[in-house]
């Protein structure tokens, strides 16, 4: 199939870029999905350096790895979330420690970057025959949201309180969306719990809370549905148009009878959680049912492996999600397969 399988590389920041990308060449990726930390990706030095764009790219180049997605979810979150507490200061600069505007503006700043740094990219990317004319590189990410503290309505949240979560969401989002439009970039939100939209319902609020923009669509994140008991299959035909990238990602249910799908409290990985994020073909997914409607919505671009899972070594899991996807990836047929029943030998 002609969908790359690619290797985010959010969950291996602590790991040189380099080393990395010799790394998965190995075990099979056609590409990496760069996240923007650690030092795989710096939006505040692609967006005016393109001498650093070139360095970036040739590492993947000379392992002969592909770029089609940057991802900035750290800054993302930082643009809604109340940043009230000490959870997210490891997001941003020291300096912004603790005061949650000063957070917040540099955030936006960072996303606005995300955007110019995936042109710079792309525009290179092209030159050293990495990318098609016609691509671009997308921007994944999060948006983080003002109420998602009120997502059990008690106290009791008004109807206003949440309809000012969603303006406020259109208000900080709507001029970072600007600077995507005039870089002809696209933002993919990761539907995701702590998000202004985090399931089909509030998926589709969000879109018409920023008129239906086409520089925002959605990262398909078939994981954090699942456990939410949403079918991510519904998700895709609902949002057909609005899929511009896809996180391969497994969850499991472990629902006992004493757990429940809100955690309890407990760290992944605890053998006591209602769910767990898990390797590709570990879990719930039904992967089969995804790719179908991959082709039925004509979804032709990248399949990135989000690896998350506690209880197996990574390098072992990244190697062995990359051939799951390979295997489970598969063309649309171009006729009906009882069209041989009219033809004569």
């Amino acid at each position: 199939m002609n969908r790359p399988v690619t290797l985010f590389t959010g969950q291996w920041a602590d790991m040189k870029l380099a080393d990395l990308a010799e790394k998965a060449a190995a075990w099979g990726y056609e590409g990496l999905e760069l996240g923007c930390w650690g030092d795989h990706m710096d939006v505040f030095k692609a967006a005016t350096d393109t001498e650093y764009c070139r360095q970036q790219l040739g590492i993947l180049k000379e392992n002969g790895l592909g770029l089609f997605a940057i991802s900035n979810h750290l800054a993302g979150q930082l643009v809604c979330d109340l940043n009230n507490d000490s959870r997210s200061d490891v997001f941003a600069p020291d300096d912004c420690a603790g005061n949650a505007k000063k957070k917040r503006a540099w955030a936006v700043e960072a996303m606005k970057n995300s955007a110019r740094a995936a042109a710079n990219l792309s525009s290179i990317a092209r030159e050293m025959g990495m990318l098609g004319d016609d691509q671009n590189i997308v921007v994944n990410g999060f948006v983080g949201s003002s109420i998602w503290h009120c997502i059990y309505s008690f106290p009791p949240a008004s109807d206003k309180m949440i309809d000012d979560g969603f303006n406020f969401f259109a208000d900080m989002w709507d001029p970072i969306l600007n600077v995507f439009d005039e870089c002809g970039v696209k933002f993919a939100l990761e539907v995701h719990p702590t998000e202004i939209a985090f399931d089909i319902v509030t998926a589709r609020r969000a879109l018409g809370a920023i008129g239906r923009r086409k520089a925002f669509g959605f990262n398909f994140d078939p994981s954090h549905l699942h456990w939410q008991l949403v079918d991510p299959v519904f998700f895709l035909n609902e949002f057909s148009d609005r899929i511009y990238h896809v996180h391969m990602k497994d969850a499991a249910l472990q629902l006992d009878g004493r757990s429940g799908i809100l955690g309890s409290h407990l760290n992944f990985g605890s053998a006591e959680r209602g769910w767990d994020f898990r390797s590709l073909g570990h879990g719930g997914v039904d992967f089969e049912a995804i790719i179908r409607t991959f082709n039925h919505i004509g979804y032709t671009g990248p399949l990135s492996v989000e690896w998350e899972d506690c209880g197996m070594d990574r390098e072992h899991g990244a190697e062995e999600a990359c051939q799951f996807v390979k295997n489970i990836d598969f063309k649309p047929s171009k006729e009906a397969f009882d069209a041989a029943f009219e033809k004569k030998p």
